[in-house]
């Protein structure tokens, strides 16, 4: 029963069979008697209580609240109010009455008050003692109930953490009560369906919607390797009355009954694994970074350790032959275990399974395999007996074995390991395991094959560049080839020096748009033909026509180049552009100019014609040629791009390869977006190498 508490201050509410809560269902009295013995305050309930309005009561003697006579000592306003006095407080029941004749018994609450002029009153809370009783009833079986019901039982407030809980929920939680108080539900009830758990209680505390005999599949810190099934049952703590507003619930483990919403629960698990691999397995073509992406796929959602490892083929054709060791490479590991699984996974490059061994098994079979690691694996699968016994130290019980074949190619196996701190794998853990193997293999041979493709493609570049430029006493030349990051395929930039009759230098530079194999073929053809040309003393506008006309015929759609004819005797430099970045000619002097009156369209567009433009170098001039990977990037603009080349080329000029290095450190961002060509050329005149007699 309440006492003269503040309407604001918090009370715990029990539980009641009856709209509303139970304390809604206790009228309270709250009345004054002064030394006197009349009412001299009439408080919140005495009307209900009593049937008095304080119109009709205040200065009345209280004997009016009480069935007897006056003169009996033991049931009147008298008794109460000396008791309040002589005691200090004194609680217990009489008989009372109410204002239609009414008799019932009541149980009081006395104790006296002094007034601010020293005049005493005795203040008095009364209710029937019928609600009493009920009260009393209720709370009796509520601490029954949390003390021995076998359901789990909690109280959460608003924000859903822990302030009472039976020793029922605990157990199975596998945690003390203290260690529940205070935390969220969700620290200790971890459920399999993500938010979704706490979207349907927030639903129930902020709705008031109540929620009975769901199934939700969850587990818990202190059984982190069972799986459990409950059905849990949810209401809204009214809050009436002062109390504490919140939920109340009841929990059931139905684990053994539901034991197909174990298997639900972890298919949706296995099903999560497999979209989270489909989306993070394969990002790039690079074999490593594949097979790393498969094992921080598996680990620890799937497995507590887990290594990659690819065949390493003595010869072709790849065929696994079973008679045979097996010789491979681990290209990615990881474990969550303690040392020495650290160095068991990690701690070995090549690997030797031989003949026999479960590796063999599976391969064999092009199927998942489990072993358990016992004496017998261990003997037929590890070689070397420090690491046999860094695998038995190393916590692992089980491994499932799983192949990387994709397009009849054995790319390696993968291999899944877990600790006896985890279930056993099962045969759903097999697919699963089958399923990750063949997206990750599906991505490693998708890689292999770009990387030969890529390798294709670079060796022909190679080859078809050239390995020795033309030397020149009229023309010092530094020149770079840079090809774009690991991540790019090879290009088709191109260049060339060609030293011809009469002491004539040509300078080549050119770009086949695309990339790949066919950028790579088209590229050495156009240099090819265009060398071939130069040899016929063709101004280098007749050289592009002719280079277009074997670009139409190649069917090379678009390729740009530019071609300079220096003639030392002269100094004068003949130009024709087939849609090429301009030239740059740096002065001793350290200026730059722009040779930007070069037109002309990229060749393999035809019908139109290139224009040849002269100009004239001084000696220790430096022509700049290069392709545009050197002027775009990301983020940049061509004319951006063009400032820089010139603020770099202004610097003093010294030394060429210095002056080519510096440029291409400066200006190329890392890793580089795009192949990159540059040339640098200074130029000398005739008379400078060979004086008149």
């Amino acid at each position: 029963m309440p006492s003269g508490r503040s309407g604001g201050e918090k009370a715990p509410g029990p539980l009641w069979s009856e709209p509303g809560t139970l304390l809604e269902h206790v009228r309270v009295a709250v009345f004054g008697i002064d030394e006197d013995d009349r009412i001299c305050y009439w408080g919140p309930g005495a009307h209900d209580l009593f049937g008095h309005d304080p119109a009709g009561v205040l200065s009345r003697p209280a004997d009016v609240l009480f069935a007897g006579p006056p003169q009996d000592a033991s049931d009147s306003a008298m008794s109460l109010a000396e008791r309040g006095r002589t005691l200090g407080y004194w609680r217990g029941r009489l008989r009372a009455r109410h204002r239609d004749g009414t008799v019932f018994d009541c149980g009081f609450r006395v104790f006296p008050v002094t007034g601010a002029e020293g005049s005493s009153v005795i203040m008095a809370l009364a209710s029937r003692s019928d609600q009493l009783d009920r009260v009393k009833t209720n709370l009796a079986f509520l601490d029954s109930l949390f003390e021995t019901c076998p359901i789990g039982l909690v109280m959460l407030d608003e924000d859903l953490r822990y302030v009472h809980l039976n020793q029922a929920l605990a157990d199975m939680d596998g945690m003390p009560i203290a260690d529940h108080l205070g935390r969220r539900m969700d620290e200790i009830m971890i459920p399999s369906d993500g938010d979704e758990y706490q979207r349907m209680l927030r639903a129930v505390a902020e709705e008031g919607r109540p929620v009975v005999g769901a199934l939700v599949g969850v587990r818990t810190p202190g059984h982190p390797d069972r799986d459990q099934v409950r059905s849990v049952s949810f209401f809204p703590l009214s809050g009436a009355v002062g109390s504490r507003p919140g939920l109340g619930g009841l929990v059931v483990d139905v684990t053994d009954r539901e034991q197909a919403i174990m298997e639900a629960t972890a298919g949706r698990r296995r099903l999560a694994l497999l979209n989270r691999a489909a989306a993070t397995i394969g990002t790039t073509l690079d074999v490593n970074v594949t097979a790393r992406e498969l094992v921080d796929a598996a680990v620890p959602d799937f497995a507590d350790a887990s290594v990659v490892e690819v065949v390493e083929w003595m010869d072709e054709p790849e065929v696994f032959d079973p008679e045979r060791p097996l010789i491979t490479r681990r290209i990615a590991s990881g474990t969550i275990l303690p040392p020495p699984a650290t160095e068991l996974v990690s701690g070995l490059e090549h690997v030797t399974y031989p003949t026999g061994s479960a590796i063999h098994r599976m391969l064999g079979t092009g199927s998942v395999v489990s072993v358990q690691v016992d004496d017998e694996f261990v003997t037929r699968t590890v070689l070397h007996q420090d690491r046999a016994q860094l695998l038995r130290d190393s916590g692992l019980t089980c491994i499932l074995l799983a192949p990387l074949i994709a397009r009849g190619t054995v790319q390696g196996f993968a291999m899944f390991g877990r600790s006896a701190a985890r279930p056993a794998f099962t045969e759903q853990d097999h697919g699963l395991a089958g399923e990750l193997a063949s997206r990750a293999a599906l991505c490693l041979d998708n890689a292999r094959l770009y990387s030969r493709v890529h390798d294709i493609a670079l060796t022909l570049q190679r080859a078809l560049l050239p390995s020795a430029l033309a030397t020149s006493p009229y023309a010092e030349v530094a020149h770079r080839y840079v090809p774009g990051s690991h991540i790019t395929e090879v290009g088709g930039d191109w260049y060339d020096v060609i030293s011809l009759p009469g002491g004539r230098v040509a300078l080549v530079v050119g770009d086949v748009m695309g990339h790949g194999v066919p950028a790579a073929a088209a590229m050495g053809r156009l240099r090819i033909t265009a060398k071939a040309l130069s040899r016929h003393n063709q101004e280098p506008g007749d050289l592009l026509a002719e280079l277009d006309v074997c670009a139409q015929e190649a069917g090379i759609e678009l390729a740009t180049c530019l071609y300079i004819l220096y003639d030392p005797a002269t100094g004068r430099a003949l130009i024709a552009s087939a849609g090429h970045p301009p030239p740059l000619v740096r002065h001793p002097d350290g200026t730059v100019e722009t040779i930007s009156d070069v037109l002309g369209v990229p060749l393999g567009v035809g019908g139109q014609p290139f224009a040849t433009t002269e100009t004239d170098l001084a000696e220790g001039d430096v022509l700049a040629l290069y392709t545009d990977g050197l002027i775009e990037a990301r983020g940049r603009d061509i004319e951006e791009g063009l400032d820089a080349v010139r603020a770099e080329l202004s610097c003093d000029s010294g030394d060429l390869e210095a002056v080519a290095d510096r440029m291409l450190a400066s200006l190329l961002p890392r890793p580089p977006d795009d192949d990159t060509v540059l040339v640098l050329a200074r130029v000398h005149r005739a008379h400078r190498v060979h004086p008149a007699p």
